[in-house]
Formats: C-alpha cells, structure tokens, sequence
C-alpha cells in the first residue's frame, strides 16, 4: 500500500506540470478564439473524440462501460456520481476565461488552494473510493496555508479588482476538482478501469459545455476569433485525458486532499516556467514567488504528518 501511495504521489507531480502547460494552452486558445467557452467546448471535444477511439479498442474499456452501467442499475453507483465532468469543463472553461490575464502562476496558485480546502471535506466525507479520512490539525494547516498562498500571491494585484476579481474564478473551480475526482474514482471502482471513468467525464463535461456555449451564442452571437491552424493548441483535450485517467486511477490510494496537494508540486513549478519562458501578463513578481513557496510547505506539513492527532483530540 506505501508503494502504491508513494507512485500515486509521484504520477500526481507529473499531472500536475501537464496541468499547468494545459492551462497555458486552452488560455491562448480562448484569445485565437476569441471565447472562452468556446476553447473549453473544443478542448473537451477533442479529449472526448481520442476516448471514442480508445476505450473500444482497449479490453478493460470493452468491459468498463456495461460494468458501469450495471452498478447504476444496481445503486452500488449514484447517478450523480457521473456528474464529474461538469466541474471538469468548469476548470477548463476558467482557463480560457483568465489565464491570459492573470497568468498561469497565479491561476495554479487559486485553482489548488480552493482544491484542497475543498478536499479536506470530501476526504473527511468519505464520498471517495478510499475510506474516509479524519480532518487533522495537520491537514488543517495544509489547507489554510493554501489559501494564504492564494492571498499573498495576488498582493500585486488588489489594486485592480477587475484582474483580481477573476482569481476567484479557479478558486472555485478548485474547489470543483475536489469532488470531481472523488466521484470519477467511484465510476472508476465500479468500471475497474481508469478508461470508462475517462469516458464518463468527459462526454459529461462536453454535454454540460455545450450547453453553456449554445446560451452564450444565443446571447452575444458567434464568437469573433477564427479556429487556429497550429496543432498544439488543440492538445489541451489529449493533456486532459491524460490528468483525468491519472486521478481516477491513484485516488484510491492516496485520497483527494494528498492526490490534489501532491499535483500541486508539479503545477507550480511548471506554471512558474511558463509565466517565465513565455509569460501571458508580465513576468511574475516577488509575491507570485512567496505563494508558490508557501504552496510547497502546505503540501509538506500535509503529507509529511498525515498520522497527525486530529484536530479538537
């Protein structure tokens, strides 16, 4: 169990540097496009039409879907279960909304504190695969230390409060994520493959965005920009499938709060480079440094104690 605990965390680190190039990517595709929404139904679109192909070609997917099916027949599985792929297209919809105004640094650093002070009560709900999880002070200060980190990072930016108004918007899709990947273990547990979980989540997530696109063309008309012809920016989709069948699958093992904190090691450092090498709004400061640091410690007082007394023993 420690070994697979200690690989969960490590593949975790690895979603979390694709989770950041992601965000970069979907962000410049909403400005090509000239929408946000309409980059996120693209991202996903694309995610959903690589599983279309791959999960009937692969046995464990065969196998995964009827198996889903059977357990919500069943109610081992709740319908609501499968919903995950809504707070999927939430997170990749904030992307192309803000990333090119805030940077992906400051994005990473809202989007992982609201997902783990979210964490805290899905572990300690036990709406997981794994057992429940009890809220330690340990835990606890993981999580506050996040949201100072989120604070602290966009200290630049309190004097514009349209900029900062929108780092609200990853706070709450991380929140999302927290439940996101809890229900899409439970899909995953009941399929017996990352594969039909992957599936799920995603034609969830491109139907809800479909949706909200088809209101916001209704409402403002067809979006200005234009589909553009490079290919990597149309990779966001495939980074997503990669992150989404990485969390079904290693949640089990390390819960929601360690799997979403140990991601985050790896999205700071590669948001960190990218806000650097090709920076969206100015190099980041001083502070987006200080929260990103702070953002480390939180992950290390969280998983370096988690036999920590609960809080209040």
């Amino acid at each position: 169990m420690a070994g697979a605990r200690a690989a969960g965390i490590g593949l975790a680190g690895a979603a979390g540097v694709a989770m950041a190039l992601q965000a970069r990517i979907n962000g410049e595709l909403a400005v090509r496009v000239g929408d946000g929404v309409t980059a996120a139904v693209i991202s996903f679109g694309v995610g959903l039409a690589l599983l279309a192909v791959i999960v009937p070609l692969v046995p464990t997917g065969r196998r995964g879907l009827p198996a889903v099916r059977e357990a919500l027949r069943a109610g081992t599985l709740r319908w609501w279960h499968c919903l995950g792929g809504v707070f999927g297209g939430f997170v990749v919809a904030t992307q192309g909304l803000t990333v090119s105004t805030i940077g992906v640094a400051v994005f990473t650093v809202a989007l992982v504190a609201g997902q783990s002070t979210s964490s805290l009560a899905v572990d300690r709900s036990g709406l997981g695969p794994g057992a429940p999880e009890p809220v330690t002070r340990a835990r606890v200060a993981g999580a506050v230390l996040c949201v100072v980190a989120v604070v602290v990072a966009v200290a630049d930016r309190l004097d514009a409060p349209a900029t900062l108004g929108l780092a609200v918007l990853p706070l709450l899709a991380g929140a999302g994520i927290a439940w996101q990947q809890a229900v899409n273990g439970r899909v995953r547990a009941a399929g017996g493959s990352t594969w039909p979980a992957t599936l799920v989540n995603f034609a969830v997530g491109t139907v809800a965005l479909g949706i909200v696109f088809a209101v916001v063309v209704a409402v403002r008309g067809w979006p200005a920009g234009d589909l553009p012809p490079e290919p990597w920016l149309y990779a966001g989709g495939v980074l997503g499938v990669v992150l989404i069948a990485i969390a079904a699958a290693v949640v089990r093992f390390t819960g929601v709060l360690l799997l979403g904190l140990s991601a985050i090691a790896g999205q700071v450092a590669g948001a960190l480079v990218l806000d650097l090498v090709v920076p969206a709004d100015g190099r980041p400061q001083l502070n987006t440094y200080a929260g990103a640091a702070l953002l480390l410690v939180a992950v290390a007082v969280t998983t370096l104690t988690r036999r920590a007394v609960p809080a209040g023993a």
